[in-house]
Formats: structure tokens, sequence, C-alpha cells
């Protein structure tokens, strides 16, 4: 019986120890959400700021199944239609894109693909015409 009120008493020992930790752990939280409770949040006093339209995948320099993932991702939180957009150099991997979503889920479509030039402003403050594309998909 001695052996079992040994670890009795060592764990009431330990226990004391990590009650005490314990306060001082939640003195010391307290202090710090004390600090956080103060001071403002930025978007508290601002207006709100609105969300566009849709859900939009910008065709950049990564591999397209990158994009890919994005696009099912978009589909898969609940979105009836995804615009992937491009620019330039990358509209043929934009174009790479849709066609992998497309072949890979049957249900979606391509509702609508619009091209255009923009014109970008160089670093130099020349105008400069950019091709670009946009896909439409709609599952």
């Amino acid at each position: 019986m001695a052996e079992k009120r040994e670890p009795k008493a060592k764990e009431a020992k330990e226990s004391k120890e990590v009650k005490e930790l314990k306060e001082e752990k939640g003195s010391k939280e307290s202090k710090e959400t004390k600090e956080v409770k103060v001071g403002k949040s930025p978007i508290e006093d601002s207006e709100v700021i609105p969300r566009p339209l849709g859900n939009f995948v910008y065709i950049g320099k990564k591999g397209a199944m990158a994009y890919v993932l994005a696009v099912v991702t978009q589909f898969g939180s609940g979105a009836n239609e995804v615009i992937i957009k491009a620019r330039g150099k990358s509209i043929s991997r934009a174009v790479d894109v849709a066609e992998i979503v497309r072949n890979r889920d049957t249900s979606i479509k391509i509702i609508s693909i619009n091209i255009a030039t923009e014109e970008v402003t160089t670093m130099d403050g020349r105008p400069l015409k950019v091709s670009s594309i946009e896909i439409v998909l709609k599952k």
C-alpha cells in the first residue's frame, strides 16, 4: 500500500505546480488579451468593401494544374460559375486550364469566351496594348 500512496503524493505535488503555472499563464494571457481589446480594428470605422460578383481565377506564371485546382476548388465550395481571366502570354495557359477542367468533369460547360485588348501604362509611362481573355465556366 505504501507504493500506491507515493504516486498519489507525487500527483498532488505535480498538480499544485501545474495549478500555479496555469494561474501564472492565465494572468499573462489576460494581460495580452487586454492589450488587444484596447486597440481598435481598422475595419471597424471604415466602409464595407464590396466584393465583386462571381468567382475569378487569374492565370499567371504557375503551372496549369495549380489553376485547375483553383477552379475545381471554386466549384467545390458551391460556386455555379467561375471566370478564368488571363492577359498576354498567359492566354494559352488559361485555355489549357478551361479545357482540362471541362474534360475532367462533363457537367462543366463553357458559357462564353470574351477577348479584349487592354491598354496598360508601363513604368516609363508609355501606353502598352495587351491582349486579354475571359472564359466563363458554368456547372
